[in-house]
Formats: C-alpha cells, sequence, structure tokens
C-alpha cells in the first residue's frame, strides 16, 4: 500500500513506522512566547495543530509509536555552544529569562509541548540540544530498537529542525514522508523552499503528501486489519 505524495507515492509499510513530532513547544508556538516577543507571527504555526492532533489520535488508535522532541538544553548551559548562544543581535539570549522562563532551558514553562499535543506517559519525548532529532540523542536507538524503518514527519520549523532531521534521518536510510499541512515557517516562502529541495531529483531527502492522504491510506491499512 500507497500514500499519495509527492515526487511520487510513498511506501507504507506493514511494519516500522513512526511518528514525529518536532518542536511543538510552547515558546514556539504561544502568543506571548519566545517567537511571539522575537516578532514573529506564531498565528503560522499554530495553524498545523489541528492536523498535528489528527495524525496523533491516529498514530495512538492503530497502537504506532509516536516521538516528539523539544529544543532544549540544561540549565547550565553545558550542552550550549557559545556560537549557538551568542549569534545573533537579539536582545534575548538562550538561558535569558523571557516571557516563560528561561528560553530554552529543559523544565521551564515554555520549553513544554503545547496541551493540545500532550504526550501520553509511554509516549517519548526527545530533548535536543540542536537542530536535528538525532545529534546528541537517543533517538535512534529508540527506532532501532522498535524497528523503525519509515518516518511520518511533522512539527517546527520546516526549514529547520524539520529539515535538519529529514536530512539526518536520511542519511541513516530512514524512508522520510515530510507532511505539507502538518509542519509550518514563520516565513512561508522559506517552507515552500524545503518542501521543494526534499522533493527534487525524485525524492533525494524523502516525499512530501498531505495530511488527508496519510490517514486514509492508514484506515485503508489498519482499520482492514482489525477487520480481519
Amino acid at each position: 500500500m500507497t500514500i499519495p505524495a509527492n515526487p511520487y507515492p510513498y511506501p507504507l509499510p506493514s511494519t516500522g513506522l513512526a511518528l514525529i513530532i518536532i518542536d511543538m513547544q510552547r515558546d514556539f508556538i504561544e502568543p506571548g512566547g519566545f517567537g511571539d516577543a522575537l516578532g514573529n507571527d506564531v498565528g503560522l504555526l499554530r495553524s498545523i495543530i489541528p492536523n498535528v492532533q489528527a495524525l496523533q489520535q491516529a498514530f495512538r488508535r492503530y497502537g504506532l509509536p509516536i516521538f516528539q522532541t523539544v529544543e532544549g538544553h540544561l540549565p547550565d548551559l553545558s550542552d550550549c555552544p557559545p556560537s549557538k548562544r551568542d549569534r545573533g543581535s537579539s536582545s534575548l539570549k538562550i538561558g535569558d529569562r523571557g516571557p516563560m522562563g528561561r528560553i530554552l532551558v529543559l523544565g521551564e514553562p515554555g520549553n513544554g509541548i503545547i496541551p493540545e499535543l500532550a504526550p501520553l506517559p509511554d509516549e517519548v519525548v526527545i530533548p535536543k540540544p540542536g537542530k536535528g532529532a538525532f545529534y546528541a540523542t537517543e533517538l535512534e536507538a529508540y527506532l532501532k530498537a522498535q524497528g523503525i524503518t519509515h518516518l511520518i514527519i511533522t512539527g517546527v520549523t520546516t526549514e529547520v529542525c524539520v529539515q535538519t532531521t529529514m536530512r539526518e534521518a536520511n542519511d541513516r536510510g530512514y524512508e522520510c514522508l515530510l507532511v505539507e499541512d502538518a509542519t509550518e515557517s514563520y516565513f512561508p516562502e522559506f517552507k515552500q523552499a524545503t518542501l521543494e529541495m526534499v522533493r527534487a531529483q525524485d525524492g533525494i531527502i524523502g516525499w512530501t503528501g498531505f495530511t488527508e492522504a496519510v490517514l486514509s491510506t492508514l484506515a485503508l491499512q489498519y482499520d482492514a486489519a482489525v477487520a480481519v
């Protein structure tokens, strides 16, 4: 079975599929958070919440693995390179006190996942100190332990943490589908460029598709299995 996608249908495996939800944390998504304080339109990012929710609920319904990530650092910032903290001219830096606590520090209110996508107790949340979800994390160990080979990828922002994760996954041999209407950027043109880069040259990084296509194909495969 395949999911309608670009540049051609995405092969849906009988086993080994997982959902990745990247950085849907309060400081990036909610009004009054760090992203908002920097002058970004967080409404753009919030627009994908219903689609990510729908995918999350479907994966739960079919007993498929879900992994969420949050970008954040230890309170002493020992895992934050000075180049990352010092770059840019913003008055707020990583570790500074922002509207929702210390910025990009694990355990702070702003570093938490938005309530709409709160993980269940048995779902894995991966803290990551970098842009990619594989760098200095346990994600790959979890994927290998569960025999995961195919990833449905969602979250924010499309051109930074989402794209970095997808490229890391591609280099490790995972087959990745980026859900176009379940990922977003503060800069729409950056999102569009990323989608085109991912699926260029017959899917050099992977596939792109839409929420409804993923949901309908999952239903065909897994509801049919339940009926049997």
